[in-house]
């Protein structure tokens, strides 16, 4: 099965989304120092923000590039196929890209950055268009959507990294 959008890892980048899709780029302060960037790392690399925000994940183990994955609800399913994993010094995640059948087209990145001066943060970067008529007639909603479960995943990961001894 072929993603449902050309522009694959644009959202592991730090210029411009690219043009004709929805943007969306928030992220959160975690702590600081080598323990929280390696907890939230890790975290997030089995998918605890995507659990904490009430999905399933389905293969469950740690996200590896190039497996498709579905993120499900209740009446909800979401193919994604994870695109990218990032391991550095400064950077931990992953984005994956939307495939057939999801509500979506377009990319999203789950990311545990360090800043210069040892901050950790986490971000959820993405860009999306509808993929379905449901989505596009429901255009403000979707937004609304999105936006509630970005939040969702930003506090499952301060809970993750809090929780961590």
């Amino acid at each position: 099965m072929n993603l449902t959008y050309e522009e694959v890892g644009a959202t592991l980048t730090d210029g411009e989304l690219p043009s004709g899709y929805h943007h969306m780029d928030r992220r959160v302060r975690l702590g600081s120092g080598s323990d929280c960037f390696e907890r939230a790392g890790a975290a997030v690399l089995s998918w605890a923000a995507h659990r904490g925000a009430g999905f399933t994940v389905t293969p469950g183990g740690p996200a590896r590039e190039g497996v498709d994955v579905i993120v499900s609800a209740p009446f909800l399913r979401i193919p994604c196929r994870v695109v990218r994993v990032v391991r550095s010094a400064e950077r931990v995640g992953f984005a994956y890209g939307t495939l057939r059948g999801h509500p979506e087209c377009g990319g999203e990145a789950f990311l545990v950055e360090r800043d210069a001066e040892g901050g950790v943060w986490f971000r959820v970067r993405a860009f999306s268009r509808p993929g379905r008529w449901v989505v596009r007639v429901g255009g403000p909603v979707a937004r609304a959507v999105q936006l509630w479960v970005t939040r969702r995943y930003l506090r499952a990961v301060v809970g993750a990294c809090a929780d961590s001894p």
